[in-house]
């Protein structure tokens, strides 16, 4: 069994912590013991991880409640070429002219 030292403790905290123990009829390192075993095993069982499949699932079902929602999808069109080399000169950002710069004396 490990055993822990919990240093710079509340003396309010202690306290309340020997009451409790006193009221359950145990040590005050035993209800110690009790109150981490049972805090370890609540938040052990992590929950699984969101997928965007519940995000969907999640916002189907507020939607259903109000008797779904129709979409309009738009007609589809063929993209334009975009070229990226030399032939696309369009899309080629213009650097902006070095400044020059007068030394002071």
């Amino acid at each position: 069994m490990a055993s822990i030292t919990i240093r710079n403790l509340d003396d309010n905290v202690k306290k309340k912590l020997r009451r409790q123990a006193a009221e359950n009829g145990r040590s005050l390192e035993a209800e110690a013991r009790d109150i981490l075993s049972r805090s370890a095993h609540a938040h052990s069982s992590t929950p699984p991880l969101k997928t965007g499949l519940d995000l969907f699932r999640g916002i189907r079902d507020a939607v259903e409640k109000y008797g779904g929602v129709e979409l309009e999808f738009p007609e589809r069109t063929p993209t334009r070429p975009v070229g990226l080399f030399e032939e696309n000169r369009d899309f080629r950002r213009e650097l902006p002219a070095k400044r020059k710069t007068r030394r002071r004396k």
